[in-house]
């Protein structure tokens, strides 16, 4: 070590701290961690943000023993493909909420996603921090009004409460005695006439009834709200007294612009945003009409985010002329109904856009066209920093691949989605090796890669030349054999997380290879020849490996894992610190 470089790690911890402050970056702190024991110890001491992105990975004791000045935790349940049908697995909130809050009740921050947060979970929460700001959910479920009332009225410094497509519950307070708001599910008259704290404040995913008279005094008296996204029982005529009260707002999300004739109410809506001149981000309309595009529009041109993927009855031509007026536009999500030439119109007008994200909205016909290579090399001609992209289309071209790899160089995430995830070329009936090949050359910088159509071994051979700084790799259909994984394995040393959603070549000398590979986090293999007996064997050789197998026929379970001889289907492996865990259901095997 150089003389400078050894004085630079000596430094006293209280400049060390301050250095240290300055990282925002999850990915820069933990590297810092790696410099030397010193930094290692001075780097927890100071921590007062931590993200677990399993949380069956390790236990909150050692979390909290590791960062004892943790304010801000993060914490993931399900793993990813849990949003694929896989309802019943695991995921509890409440260990780690009880564990908290007997042992850190200075904590102020909690995000959890893909969790199972009951109300008593809610409750716990509420009561047991005393200086708590902040709560999001994304994707959970098992919680209904009754816990989010409990939120409400006890939290009295919350300035943050984000529900973010999750599956809330009927209004239970009738069945558990419980009284929430007016005793009809309207939980936002539970925030006391003192709350004046909230900065967001996002419901958009609940289905129950609205308070409209508490919310609008709710927002009327917190001056500091800057994100308020509604669910769909928000009509228009109480939107703009909304927007009325909350001119500062930069985020909206407006679920319901419903079929409606009110001219007037369509007016009065217009003049509220008119003098709401700070909104950048726009989300929702779950309903529309027509109508209401003229409302939209003036908020259109300081527009720097656009989500529009829950917006089904949002025509194709009304989308177009609210994405042309969005020449500042970074962020966009729609639904493939805006078809290739609505893609166009995007590249014409977004050229600073830098994420897009598309997404299938049902069957498509002569009026609801599928989108093709075509929307995809128009996007990529007209805006090159594009950095993260998420593509659903029917069919796909290795020269359009070429195309986009050519145009674009800045890729982090890139994740094409073809309907049949088996199709070749359908100009020349080739496999897609070329043109992921060229993607994965153009962008050094890629960490998240899903692959989609008919692969051969070529594409991997090309995904591990080049994609040295990959660290999540998805393929939907596997290629000829397994030389093809292997070629992914010795050249991205970065892996984390791997999934494999179709493949019959993944054997059980094959998984030994990639658990070989320290770095890698999870794994998720769809279908293989492994048997139960090799994975109860591979378990017991490879050490804090959690093994599970989910089982979709729970009434032939006992028989099953007991037949060594059997071909598993959808497993999935994670490393860990804490063994097998103990809430697993029936229709999981966990080795």
């Amino acid at each position: 070590m150089s003389k400078s470089l050894k004085t630079m790690t000596f430094f006293p911890a209280e400049v060390l701290e301050r250095v240290f402050a300055l990282l925002t970056s999850q990915r820069d702190r933990n590297s810092v961690c790696l410099v030397c024991k010193y930094w290692w110890k001075v780097e927890a001491e100071c921590r007062l943000r931590v993200f677990v992105k399993n949380s069956y990975a390790l236990g909150p004791q050692r979390v909290l023993s590791r960062f004892p000045r943790l304010r801000a935790l993060s914490l993931k349940g399900k793993p990813h493909f849990a949003d694929l049908n896989l309802v019943n697995w695991g995921g509890f909130a409440l260990p780690w909420i009880e564990f908290f809050a007997k042992n850190c009740p200075w904590l102020q921050e909690l995000r959890l996603k893909r969790m199972v947060v009951s109300d008593q979970t809610l409750q716990l929460i509420s009561v047991s921090f005393f200086e708590f700001e902040s709560l999001s959910l994304v994707r959970c479920g098992g919680f209904s009004p009754v816990g989010l009332a409990a939120i409400a009225s006890n939290c009295r410094c919350l300035k943050e409460l984000v529900l973010l497509e999750n599956e809330v519950e009927e209004d239970l307070s009738h069945i558990l005695g419980v009284e929430v708001g007016d005793g009809s599910g309207q939980w936002l008259s539970s925030f006391p006439e003192s709350c004046s704290s909230l900065v967001s404040l996002n419901f958009a995913c609940t289905k129950g009834l609205v308070n409209l008279e508490a919310l609008e005094k709710l927002v009327a008296r917190c001056p500091n709200l800057r994100s308020l996204r509604l669910n769909p029982r928000v009509p228009p005529n109480a939107l703009h007294k909304l927007l009325l009260q909350a001119p500062q707002l930069e985020d909206l999300g407006i679920a319901s612009f419903s079929n409606t004739t009110d001219h007037r109410t369509c007016m009065r809506v217009q003049n509220a945003v008119s003098k709401c001149q700070s909104i950048r981000s726009l989300s929702g309309f779950s309903s529309f009409s027509p109508l209401y595009l003229a409302p939209i529009y003036p908020m259109c041109s300081n527009m720097v985010s656009l989500n529009l993927s829950k917006a089904v009855h949002l025509p194709a031509q009304s989308l177009i002329q609210i994405i042309s007026r969005c020449k500042k536009l970074q962020n966009l999500w729609v639904l493939d109904n805006i078809g290739d030439k609505g893609l166009v119109s995007v590249a014409i007008t977004c050229t600073k856009l830098q994420e897009f994200r598309v997404f299938p909205l049902g069957p498509h016909n002569e009026v609801n066209p599928a989108l093709t290579e075509k929307g995809l090399i128009a996007l990529s001609m007209g805006c090159p920093l594009l950095h993260s992209l998420v593509y659903c289309c029917k069919q796909m071209t290795n020269a359009a691949l070429i195309t986009v790899a050519r145009n674009c160089h800045n890729f982090v995430n890139f994740k094409l989605c073809i309907s049949d995830p088996t199709t070749p070329d359908h100009t020349t009936s080739q496999p897609f090796d070329e043109g992921f090949g060229a993607i994965v050359q153009s962008s050094k910088g890629l960490r998240r890669l899903t692959l989609s159509g008919l692969l051969s071994d070529q594409v991997f051979l090309y995904v591990g030349m080049y994609a040295e700084q990959l660290e999540m790799f998805s393929i939907g259909c596997y290629g000829e054999g397994d030389k093809g994984l292997s070629y992914v394995l010795n050249g991205c040393r970065n892996l984390k997380k791997l999934e494999i959603k179709g493949s019959p070549f993944v054997d059980a000398a094959l998984l030994e290879e990639i658990l070989k590979h320290e770095k890698i986090r999870c794994i998720w293999i769809s279908s293989s020849k492994v048997t139960v007996g090799a994975c109860r064997a591979i378990s017991m050789q490879v050490p804090m490996m959690n093994m599970e197998i989910i089982e979709e026929n729970n009434n032939k379970k006992k028989k099953k894992k007991n037949d060594d001889d059997l071909k598993v289907g959808k497993m999935y492996l994670y490393r860990t610190f804490v063994g097998p865990r103990k809430d697993a259901p029936a229709s999981v095997w966990t080795f």
